[in-house]
């Protein structure tokens, strides 16, 4: 154990003081506001990115889908190995290689590196969401401050998207698109040497083994899907390419339900989606996510290609977008702090659907009220209900897996922006100077994302549900407890005697 993960006096009574676990939540908000603002600072640049590398839509689409691809790929895997090697250590790790990443996508001499680069920043962002979610957990065990302690991480992120357009289109405008990647840099520096100093370590009683089959098959899956989507329109559906893809997707997935059950310690365990509720808030996950990614990724190509707006005056418009999620996230945990599941999951579906349905009838000439009050709606649906899903995906698994619960959740969205993103760019990129026009069918799309989150969210809250849900655990907690994984290249750790247990199902370091 290295000197740097030796607890102090504060982990070895227990929990930290109450001031330790403010602190430790605005590092963790500090960390994951890199990825939170990336997004959106991202997307802004897209126009100048495509214009100065000569990149089609389709490679546009990679450079956002990218990072969403290879997150979501490994976000599984990342959540396990932080329970089994240190969250610290891999929230550290993950900094490190998003910092460095974001230096090398800004040096990027042509549209290929640049989605290579983005692949290596997406390595070290796939380290930070869903463990810094396992160290908010471990930190804050009682239900109503962990709701709080998840609004206020969800307000943080929704915050730094908020600020991504107005510095991307200043940074775009003054420097030049590389700058939205490099600003990244001082920032995952500044969250690294905190972390070091004031982040306690920790790890799960018992370690995951990793899976491998499991591990294969995820890339295998998500990576055709998302492949399939984007380069369908141009290769032809009907090409050896695209059919192969799609054959490799639905081996994926059969191998994924053969294989999976059959494992002693599967890297996605398949009798968690026997609880309406975890699944529900996954699959909603999914579907909100691809909204946002779709709706993001069109409007920023129609204001400034169509419209003829700066980075900077489109970065403006979207800000009520962001604003709206990082309001509706805080107002959104409170009523999650008094146990209402239902209300912000069936309102926030019906803000996306709203939201969306306003722009079905863009037209080069319409109007900026109308398209600031549709992205304000349409952030305001998100934003309530993020906090939801969030707070399901960490009480629905075992608290020792605190680092898997919290991936799960991660990874389903990091899926939907890809898919989100994959689906409408690929729709408008058939018509070419008929944007417009083709826009219509995605913003329809969009609109329908938010009917079945309302769906998903009325059946997952029912009273058959929960019913169903309760079954289901006390048949996970009678079933026995796989052995302890004690390969030759990682053994395990077992808790140490005299320290006391954390209510998470951590271990201190």
């Amino acid at each position: 154990m290295s000197t740097a993960d030796t607890p102090g006096p504060a982990s070895m009574t227990g929990l930290p003081r109450p001031v330790h676990r403010r602190l430790v939540l605005a590092i963790c908000c500090l960390s994951v506001g890199v990825t939170g603002i990336n997004l959106t600072i991202v997307n802004v640049a897209l126009p100048s990115i495509g214009k100065d590398l000569h990149a089609s839509v389709s490679s546009l689409q990679w450079t956002v889908s990218a990072y969403s691809l290879v997150t979501a790929c490994l976000l599984l895997l990342s959540g396990a190995t932080a329970d089994r090697f240190g969250r610290k250590r891999i929230f550290q790790l993950g900094l490190a290689l998003f910092a460095l990443g974001s230096l090398l996508a800004g040096l990027a001499p042509g549209v290929g590196w640049l989605i290579a680069f983005v692949c290596v920043q997406a390595v070290g962002g796939s380290m930070l969401n869903p463990v810094a979610m396992s160290i908010i957990a471990g930190v804050f065990t009682d239900r109503a401050e962990r709701a709080r302690a998840i609004g206020v991480w969800g307000s943080v992120i929704g915050i730094t998207m908020a600020v991504g357009p107005v510095l991307g289109g200043l940074l775009v405008d003054g420097i030049g698109w590389r700058a939205v990647f490099w600003v990244s840099v001082p920032v995952g520096i500044v969250a690294l040497v905190l972390t070091q100093r004031y982040v306690p370590g920790s790890r799960a009683a018992r370690a995951r083994a990793f899976d491998l089959p499991g591990q294969v098959l995820v890339v295998a899956l998500f990576a055709s899907v998302v492949a399939t989507t984007i380069e369908g329109p141009g290769q032809g559906w009907t090409s050896p390419w695209i059919i192969a893809l799609v054959v490799l997707a639905v081996l994926a997935l059969a191998g994924t339900l053969v294989v999976e059950p059959r494992r002693p310690e599967p890297l996605i365990d398949l009798r968690w989606f026997r609880s309406p509720p975890f699944s529900g808030a996954n699959l909603i996950s999914l579907v909100m996510t691809a909204g946002l990614g779709g709706f993001l990724f069109v409007n920023t190509l129609y204001l400034q290609d169509i419209r003829g707006f700066s980075p900077l005056h489109a970065g403006l418009l979207i800000i009520p977008m962001a604003a709206g999620q990082a309001l509706a996230a805080n107002l959104s945990a409170r009523l999650l702090a008094h146990g209402a599941d239902r209300l912000p999951l069936v309102l926030g579906g019906a803000l996306l659907a709203t939201g969306a349905f306003l722009l079905v009838p863009l037209t080069t000439h319409t109007g900026t009220g109308c398209l600031l009050a549709a992205y304000a709606v349409f952030g305001l649906g998100a934003g309530t209900i993020a906090p939801v899903v969030n707070h399901t995906a960490v009480s629905g698994l075992p608290p020792d897996q605190v680092g898997v619960a919290g991936a799960l959740a991660a990874s389903a969205r990091q899926f939907g922006s890809s898919i989100g993103v994959a689906v409408t760019g690929s729709v408008v990129a058939v018509t070419g100077s008929g944007f417009v026009r083709s826009s219509h069918t995605p913003f329809g799309l969009l609109g329908a994302c938010g009917i079945v989150v309302v769906a998903l969210g009325v059946l997952s809250t029912s009273t058959w549900a929960e019913n169903t849900a309760a079954r289901n655990g006390r048949r996970l907690a009678a079933a026995p407890a796989p052995e302890p994984f004690t390969g030759t290249t990682a053994p395990a750790h077992p808790a140490p005697a005299q320290r006391p247990a954390d209510p998470s199902g951590a271990r201190h370091e």
